[in-house]
């Protein structure tokens, strides 16, 4: 079993910044697939931007150039870094990991961040 926990989220305003984090319990971090997903207002949770056990990131469309996944496995941490945010990015944020090769997957709780002046 692994508990994924996001921390970070918040309001800000157009054009700033926030760096999500989520921390995950468990061993054998390094080999999990990674990724966060958002679920905005009267939407369905669609993924944002993914990373493999190897580093190889991926993102959707929408957020290229703005956002940054990464993952530290010594601190079993994955982060998703996410600049010129917009309103459009208002949305529950949730981590979700998959061990490779399985069909083990978890997800967080969410952190909800609101873009908005």
């Amino acid at each position: 079993q692994v508990q994924l926990v996001e921390a970070g989220g918040g309001l800000v305003q157009p054009g700033g910044s926030l760096r999500l984090s989520c921390a995950a319990s468990g061993t054998f971090f390094s080999g999990y697939d990674l990724a966060w997903y958002r679920q905005g207002p009267g939407k369905q949770r669609d993924v944002v931007a993914t990373i493999n056990t190897e580093g190889v990131t991926q993102y959707v469309d929408s957020v290229k150039g703005r956002f940054t996944i990464s993952r530290d496995n010594a601190k079993n941490t994955v982060y998703l870094q996410m600049n010129s945010l917009k309103p459009g990015d208002t949305a529950v944020y949730f981590c979700y990991a998959q061990l490779r090769g399985t069909g083990f997957q978890f997800w967080g709780q969410g952190t909800q961040v609101t873009v908005s002046s």
